[in-house]
């Protein structure tokens, strides 16, 4: 079956696909966003190659590049250097996030007119649940063809994926960009993952992907039928969710739009299958959960001003300590630290530690500070390190590659234990667990 749907055509989406039975959920995906504003507002830059980043001889980093410029092999987290001798033509801007900030504004403020269930992933990205009956009846093919077309209006495109779930959406959004339309159909979803390649889905980085080669499971097919011991080896306790995933049969929920941009804190705590015993082994842990924090505050765009280091301990009781900062931040090198020093308050020497956990809170800068490679102090205060950069860049990888695809040394120091609880917690206060792989 082609999957591809035109994004203006004027064929009624029930002829195209037929009807539509169950959940509907999109990921709509701007393309070569940063880029693409700076071609609309730069009339002249239009149809030449342009890249949003830092300066290539500062080590700086490739944040985004238009697809004039990816003909060249220009690619997001390439070092500017490198960008620099494939296309030296290209025009170079360190970027005005302000303004795409007030560009993706309107763009949830069109998947808001057509749905209330929006969960904003990043300030290029969204899930949207056009499920037919929860909100509007519809046909969701219709409403995709929409918003694709309201985006489009604005002066830049987007890709979007629909399907029953947010694995497939993700995964089909990448199928055709720019402009894409890629529909898989209810029932068809094992069809469409199963040829993939398993770096296809999300949560598989090149550690996992070498470990199921091992195992004779290059495609999602594959995956799909694998011995679930032998997956265990692989992904721990979240091994049937990996394989269902692969089967196409996860259940997502998609949350209205005012509770997943509404984060009252951001946190990451773990249990460790045996007690942490030594400061050093702590402090790795602090670090190793701090990274996690950080990535997903840049990738919301929040920076908070408190940060908060809880311990349980081996006997059951637990404590927790805070600290607010002089500016608010989203750098791990800037927070990390601070936790690290709430230890002495909560902890000593030969304490048994079964779980550890890393948070920052207080976000209330008018919207969050978004990330950018090219300044260490935002312009409304927020507080950065000379490696904020390095952080920024790592982030890219890891959103582009898989979560395991590189990180730091202390990490082996956890091998084995590899399961994690990050948490949002909403203005109510009421938290959202996501269980997911390091």
């Amino acid at each position: 079956m082609d999957n591809r749907a035109p994004q203006d055509s004027n064929a009624p989406a029930f002829e195209l696909f037929g009807p539509w039975e169950g959940s509907a959920i999109g990921l709509l995906d701007l393309d070569a966003f940063f880029a693409s504003v700076e071609q609309l507002d730069h009339p002249a830059w239009r149809g030449k190659p342009v890249i949003v980043g830092g300066d290539p001889d500062k080590r700086g980093v490739v944040s985004t590049a238009s697809y004039e410029a990816r003909v060249f092999g220009v690619r997001s987290a390439m070092p500017s250097a490198q960008a620099k001798r494939l296309c030296p033509q290209a025009i170079w801007t360190h970027g005005h996030f302000d303004r795409y900030r007030e560009m993706s504004a309107q763009v949830m403020a069109i998947l808001a007119d057509e749905t209330p269930f929006v969960d904003r992933v990043s300030i290029d990205e969204a899930f949207f649940d056009i499920s037919p009956g929860r909100y509007s009846s519809e046909h969701p093919v219709s409403i995709c063809q929409r918003i694709a077309a309201r985006v489009s209006d604005l002066g830049v495109t987007c890709s979007i994926g629909l399907g029953t779930n947010k694995t497939i959406a993700k995964i089909a959004s990448e199928r055709e960009k720019p402009r894409g339309l890629t529909v898989v159909v209810p029932g068809t979803e094992r069809t469409f993952l199963a040829p993939l390649p398993v770096r296809a889905m999300s949560g598989i980085g090149a550690s996992a992907e070498r470990e199921l080669k091992r195992l004779g499971i290059h495609t999602l097919g594959q995956l799909a039928v694998a011995d679930q011991t032998a997956l265990r080896r692989v992904f721990g306790v979240n091994a049937d969710v990996m394989r269902r995933r692969a089967q196409g049969a996860e259940v997502s929920r998609v949350s209205a739009l005012d509770e997943a941009d509404e984060v009252k804190s951001v946190s990451n705590e773990r249990t460790f299958a045996h007690d942490l015993r030594e400061r050093a082994d702590i402090e790795a842990a602090i670090s190793l959960l701090g990274e996690s924090v950080g990535r997903r505050l840049r990738k919301r765009g929040l920076a908070g001003w408190t940060v908060t280091l809880k311990l349980k301990y081996s006997y059951g009781s637990g404590k927790s300590a805070q600290r607010k900062l002089s500016h608010p931040t989203d750098d791990e090198n800037v927070f990390v630290p601070v936790a690290r020093e709430l230890l002495d308050g909560i902890w000593s020497q030969g304490m048994p530690v079964r779980l550890v956990g890393v948070g920052l809170s207080d976000f209330n800068l008018h919207g969050g500070v978004q990330t950018d490679l090219f300044c260490e102090v935002d312009e409304r205060g927020a507080q950065s390190s000379d490696r904020r950069e390095l952080s920024v860049a790592l982030d890219q990888v890891r959103e582009r590659f898989g979560a395991s695809s590189v990180g730091y040394g202390r990490a082996v120091r956890f091998d084995g234990d590899l399961i994690r609880q990050d948490k949002f917690s909403d203005l109510d206060g009421k938290d959202r667990d996501r269980s997911s792989i390091l």
